[in-house]
């Protein structure tokens, strides 16, 4: 089977990201338990009318792709890939708030046809006029790696050589409400999101982004990593997740030892980050652990955003400061394991090498 690489990386979060040529040189602090994105410049992407008239996370997904595009040297790819936890929330939100403000009467259809989940993939898909396969996965916190395993496996048996691959979620009013009342959202008036995974207290920090990467089966230039292996579990216990990680591992002949740093998903929630406390206190207590969420809070797809920080890193060979959760930095990166699960369920795999 072919080898398969990350050619190039686009990301709009709540960081500045935008800019490829910047590793997270100015971070940006808030204190709040819901963040919204820092917005590119989309007039310089988008039209002005298409800017205007875009749902919020149609525009984030639509940039973040072109700028993935244009770092690959690309105008089109051979098929198109999304993933999506929760789509156009906020179309959804508006449309069912008019239905029942206009008792079911004189609906117009914008909203509710920019709301669907796949509205995303389509619109990239529209603005490149690529014609191939499209598809986006709804699979809740493990929405983009399971669209991560479908364009591997193309790749692999040479079904495509480009491969357009992102994740998008967007911050709706009613869900940070209902995600409230349940304790999803942490309950603090203000928090400091650089702190937030020293909280000990429930929920996590809610937020939305937008990543996107090209995978090929071809290395050029602006290659990041070579993606070595995708794995999911959708339940695991908290004694498992470590056999699990030891099978993953074995299925592609490597060792803890060999794992020169772990991305791991913690959000500061309490009830939950002692699945990723099991593998920093144990078995990866002498690796270098990178953590990503106190930057950029908690969405169903924000672990595109741990490999989008994985790739950066084996490319510049750079670790900031800022993400680092213990100080055993190794002399080289190589070997990147990306690993993620919320509230216990959905746990991921990711393992990036340096090409």
């Amino acid at each position: 089977m072919k080898k398969v690489f990350i050619n190039s990386i686009g990301a709009i979060t709540s960081q500045k990201t935008f800019d490829n040529s910047e590793f997270l040189n100015e971070i940006v602090n808030y204190s709040t338990t819901n963040i919204s994105v820092v917005n590119p410049n989309y007039k310089a992407y988008l039209d002005a009318g298409s800017a205007r008239r875009m749902a919020k996370g149609i525009k984030m997904g639509v940039v973040a792709s072109k700028v993935a595009l244009e770092e690959a040297g690309l105008e089109s790819v051979d098929a198109v890939i999304t993933g999506s936890g929760m789509g156009c929330v906020i179309e959804s939100e508006r449309f069912v708030a008019k239905i029942i403000d206009n008792n079911e009467e004189f609906l117009t259809p914008t909203s509710f046809i920019q709301s669907t989940h796949n509205t995303v993939g389509g619109q990239i898909a529209l603005g490149i006029q690529c014609k191939g396969y499209n598809f986006t996965y709804v699979h809740s916190s493990s929405s983009f790696e399971t669209a991560l395993l479908d364009a591997q496996l193309q790749l692999e048996l040479d079904e495509a050589t480009n491969i357009l691959v992102g994740g998008v979620d967007e911050l709706g009013p009613h869900m940070i409400k209902v995600h409230g009342l349940i304790d999803h959202i942490k309950q603090e008036q203000t928090i400091d999101n650089l702190n937030i995974l020293s909280s000990k207290t429930v929920g996590a920090v809610f937020s939305e982004g937008a990543s996107f990467i090209v995978l090929s089966n071809a290395k050029q230039e602006s290659t990041y990593a070579e993606l070595i292996d995708v794995a999911i579990y959708n339940t695991l216990g908290l004694t498992r997740v470590e056999t699990k990680l030891y099978e993953f591992l074995k299925q592609n002949n490597y060792t803890v030892n060999d794992i020169d740093a772990v991305v791991l998903g913690n959000n500061g929630d309490v009830n939950f980050d002692e699945y990723f406390n099991k593998l920093s206190e144990g078995v990866f207590a002498n690796t270098q652990q990178v953590v990503y969420k106190h930057l950029i809070g908690e969405y169903k797809t924000a672990s595109a955003f741990g490999v989008w920080l994985g790739a950066k890193m084996l490319k510049t060979q750079q670790m900031p400061d800022c993400i680092k959760l213990n100080d055993k930095a190794p002399s080289a990166l190589n070997t990147i394991l990306i690993y993620n699960q919320y509230r216990g369920d959905n746990h991921t795999f990711v393992m990036l090498r340096k090409c």
